[in-house]
């Protein structure tokens, strides 16, 4: 395998030009291109940065996904498969057969002294984990009776119909939105790592319409994550066992969704099965579960082949499956553009 860091090294040299080639719909906008989601598509909820130490790196504001110029590469381009990307990354540059294949090492590099060897700090990082512990914990914990539960009434969701509300999502009365610099009500929930601890917090601000029902702001981006996303989950539904993630019995089957209305819409028809919200496509392929999960449900929406949320599906597919786990995928029988969530409303 070629050296990964030194492909996005040069990859970032040519920001520019490689944010137009991945992000066609987008624009500049200062010293970043801008576009509407990995897709390519218009609108400013991507940012990558075009100049600097920064060059190639991006945050997808609306999912959390972010990373090099190598994982833009691996993400719009190759359904998130790394070797893809490698390969896809080195004809981009145009480098020679012989630069693509890294050099055996003539001995053994030096070992590294363990104050070396252990995790680079990012203060960054965790100070945005700490600010989404914060928040999660200065929020309401009772849904009902406020607008992020009129929220979900209208999307057909009745949290009292499931009996217990789920402990991960909450509601904050006024968030901050940067994109229209006030505070809104917001439906917030915890993210959580393969260890259960809380690693970033995913915010629904929500506004009303002209009806007076309540909806999902009138943003641009009305959803994003704050805090550490790759890997995380939003765990939603404990299913029959009642048994924490990490405590779940053998032979457990999981429900995955990417959207916080497609799962609980699931929980809503199947309470007995336990459900996640991955928030994105791209990070389902990053979840790491327990081996006592034996079946994955991905309950998908019905994007057109081929897509790159198509090809995100079955990236995570292809993961689980190589994990020994029995694949399976759920999708609407309404048609194309439709989800769970539309089959729910639907009746």
């Amino acid at each position: 395998m070629p050296d990964a860091r030194e492909i996005s090294r040069l990859l970032a040299a040519r920001a520019p030009e490689l944010a137009r080639e991945l992000l066609p719909g987008g624009h500049r906008e200062g010293a970043e291109w801008r576009a509407g989601g990995l897709d390519g598509s218009k609108g400013k909820s991507v940012g990558v940065h075009l100049h600097g130490a920064k060059g190639g790196v991006f945050c997808d504001f609306a999912t959390g996904e972010s990373g090099d110029a190598l994982d833009l590469v691996r993400l719009t381009r190759c359904g998130g498969d790394m070797k893809a990307a490698l390969a896809w990354a080195e004809s981009w540059l145009g480098l020679p057969r012989d630069a693509r294949q890294a050099p055996a090492p003539a001995s053994p590099p030096p070992r590294r002294a363990a104050a070396e060897s252990e995790p680079e700090r990012d203060p960054d990082a965790e100070a945005r984990q700490a600010k989404a512990k914060a928040l999660f914990l200065a929020s309401e914990p009772r849904l009902a009776g406020t607008p992020a539960a009129a929220y979900l009434a209208a999307r057909g969701i009745d949290l009292a119909q499931l009996r217990r509300q789920p402990r991960a999502l909450r509601f904050a009365a006024a968030l901050w939105n940067g994109e229209s610099r006030r505070t809104w009500p917001a439906l917030v929930a915890a993210v959580t790592d393969a260890g259960g601890e809380l690693c970033a917090l995913h915010r629904t601000w929500l506004g009303q319409d002209a009806a007076g029902v309540w909806r999902k702001a009138p943003l641009e981006v009305a959803k994003a994550s704050l805090g550490r996303v790759a890997g995380g989950t939003i765990r939603l539904w404990r299913g029959a066992s009642g048994k924490s993630l990490g405590s779940a019995p053998p032979g457990e089957t999981v429900v995955i969704a990417e959207g916080i209305e497609t799962a609980l819409s699931v929980a809503m028809a199947c309470p007995e099965l336990r459900i996640l919200a991955s928030i994105s496509l791209g990070n389902m392929s990053r979840i790491d579960l327990p081996a006592a999960i034996s079946t994955v449900i991905i309950a998908a929406d019905n994007d057109p082949p081929d897509s790159p949320a198509d090809k995100a599906l079955r990236a995570a597919a292809e993961r689980f499956a190589a994990q020994g786990r029995m694949v399976k995928i759920a999708r609407s029988p309404l048609g194309e553009k439709t989800d769970m969530n539309d089959l729910l409303r639907a009746g």
